[in-house]
């Protein structure tokens, strides 16, 4: 049985992990890197399968269902940023209610049966418009409608739906292999784990961009879709054949009604003023006791009163003498109830710095895609490369270097540093998103390079020139990704680890989202009565894309001072805090884990 007792006075946390029969599991048997390795097959897999619809769809959308181009571009957009949204679901339901494994099981075959289903309509002339050429004969073309169209629709949602619920549970149910808290070994395991992951990830969007998309073109959508089937349910397979091995982590109840609680109880007693001696909150020497109204969990680290965010502490005054009858939970919290909400708020600065970054990348898969289309494609003389595969040069690089940096780079940093992964999860971000500027600078540098050469010298460059910002970019996201995820797994919130890992998933929604309001932003103040901004024309060598990459760059090297702000404030805060936790040498050293040199 594997447990974890904490000791200080009458303190006590506990913390269980089961097996697949629901018994308390044992470290001998279960858990570690040979459980993790399945849930890493079960992500390679998936985002092979997802990656290679969701790049290709609006190729399908347009000359299958023969939606308009602006329609069609919403399509697309709207189904990417649902499934990063729908994360905030999938991680929901496995901390409250399924735990990770029956939330990827179960949303799994749900978004096998979205890939079939597309599949099976791109097969089948029943459920498809006539044929007809978009670039001929455009107006003449039947658009998808009725019965057909709402085939697609609901292909394509389950689609999202289950890759959404799937994503963040895949990350966070393998790092639940790892009892990092416990042994320093397993420790040093998890951060290899966060590396891995990424490697997988890597894997399978090379493939999608590269083979699949190369069947879906010269073999047909319908087959393009069914080896996307085929991908997932391999993943199925490698997710269940784990089962034996998995430590799971039981769900909490509703992770909501905690932190509700505390928000509601604060405001209730508004009017109060903060007692000066914090040890007369409710619940400063106990988590759990005979008077506690706590809903917390034995799963959750007991954590001690700190100074931030003073206004919640008034959740935790008591207005009733010990003879009353005890308060509601919705008007009486504890502390440790308090500091993790506390905890909750402090992330969310750095979440919001990760936005620009995924601005940036939003570039990449548009305009940058649009920069390769107006370049010279060919690599042989019957050879042209698709401009949309520009995409997976950062991925043959990262399956490399992901390799090299686990290998050489972190023990080397872990001498200096004397941290397990090297660097910190925050340092990491850091050091991404500096990186990221230079991926904009490079993109700037290298459009008005190509601009010119056509508008001055007529002449066409190679397609190639524009590669640098495509591999700037794949270093960075190695950083920044993998260290986001890694912090906001770390963090103290317990039983909240696949809502916190989704979180990291919704920066991809709103970066571009703010690559949207950008873009129309920069046309309507660059605009004047001789021509109508920097990106208004479709030809770019009349639009300035140069100087969108350079205003991109910019953003991005305020935002890095930005994140330093708020990271050095995260850690000020939290440092205090770890040094309140139950086992005071072992939290430090974790909690050092997320401090910038």
């Amino acid at each position: 049985m594997e447990r974890r007792h904490d000791y200080k006075g009458d303190n006590i946390s506990e913390e269980t992990t089961l097996d697949w029969r629901g018994k308390p599991s044992n470290s001998l048997k279960h858990g570690g890197m040979k459980a993790a390795a399945f849930v890493l097959g079960v992500q390679g897999f998936e985002i092979m399968a997802i990656a290679a619809v969701g790049n290709n769809l609006i190729t399908y959308v347009i000359n299958e269902m023969h939606f308009s181009l602006s329609k069609s571009a919403n399509v697309v957009t709207n189904f990417i940023g649902t499934v990063f949204l729908l994360a905030l679901l999938g991680g929901y339901l496995s901390d409250s209610y399924l735990g990770c494994f029956w939330t990827m099981l179960i949303f799994g075959f749900v978004e096998l049966s979205g890939f079939i289903l597309l599949s099976v309509q791109a097969h089948l002339p029943q459920l498809k418009p006539p044929n007809c050429n978009m670039v001929t004969d455009g107006e003449h073309c039947v658009e998808a409608k009725g019965f057909k169209a709402l085939i697609f629709f609901t292909a394509l949602y389950l689609v999202a739906l289950g890759s959404g619920c799937v994503k963040p549970n895949m990350i966070a149910h393998g790092a639940d292999q790892f009892n990092y808290q416990d042994n320093p070994k397993q420790s040093k395991q998890l951060s290899r784990y966060f590396n891995a992951a990424y490697f997988a990830f890597s894997m399978g969007e090379l493939i999608a961009l590269t083979v699949l998309v190369w069947v879906q073109t010269h073999s047909g959508m319908d087959l393009g879709f069914g080896i996307s089937a085929a991908a997932m349910a391999m993943g199925l397979i490698s997710l269940v054949g784990g089962t034996l091995l998995y430590r799971n982590k039981p769900p909490q109840g509703s992770i909501f009604t905690p932190m509700v609680q505390v928000f509601m109880a604060a405001f209730s007693k508004r009017k109060e003023v903060c007692p000066s001696d914090a040890r007369v909150l409710h619940g400063s020497h106990s988590i759990k006791g005979p008077n506690s109204n706590a809903t917390i969990s034995d799963d959750m680290a007991i954590l001690h009163h700190t100074n931030q965010f003073r206004f919640l502490d008034k959740a935790c005054i008591k207005v009733q003498d010990g003879n009353s009858t005890k308060e509601s939970p919705w008007k009486l919290c504890t502390v440790n109830q308090v500091e993790q909400v506390k905890i909750l708020i402090s992330v969310i600065p750095i979440f919001a710095c990760t936005i620009v970054f995924n601005t940036i990348l939003a570039q990449l898969q548009t305009f940058s895609v649009q920069q390769g289309s107006s370049m010279n494609t060919k690599l042989t003389k019957s050879f042209h490369i698709p401009p949309a595969s520009l995409q997976a040069i950062p991925y043959i690089m990262l399956i490399f270097l992901v390799p090299l940096y686990d290998t050489f780079f972190v023990p080397f940093a872990r001498k200096i540093t004397g941290h397990d992964s090297g660097v910190t999860p925050l340092q990491r971000i850091g050091l991404g998103l500096f990186v990221a500027t230079f991926s904009m600078v490079s993109a700037a540098l290298m459009e008005y390079k190509r601009r010119n050469a056509a508008v001055i010298l007529n002449k066409t460059l190679s397609i190639f020139w524009i590669t640098p910002q495509f591999l700037i970019f794949g270093v960075s996201e190695m950083f920044t990704a993998v260290g986001l995820i890694e912090f906001f797994y770390k963090q103290s919130v317990k039983g909240m680890q696949s809502f916190l890992t989704a979180i990291t998933y919704c920066s991809y929604s709103f970066g571009f989202y703010l690559s949207s309001v950008l873009v129309s932003l920069v046309n309507k103040i660059t605009s004047n009565s001789s021509h109508g901004g920097w990106l208004s024309d479709n030809n770019l060598n009349k639009d300035r894309l140069d100087l969108f990459y350079w205003l991109l760059a910019v953003l991005s090297f305020l935002n890095f001072f930005n994140y330093l702000f708020w990271a050095r404030w995260y850690s000020r805060n939290r440092s205090s805090s770890s040094s309140a936790t139950i086992q005071h040498d072992f939290i430090s050293k974790v909690t050092g884990d997320d401090t910038i040199a």
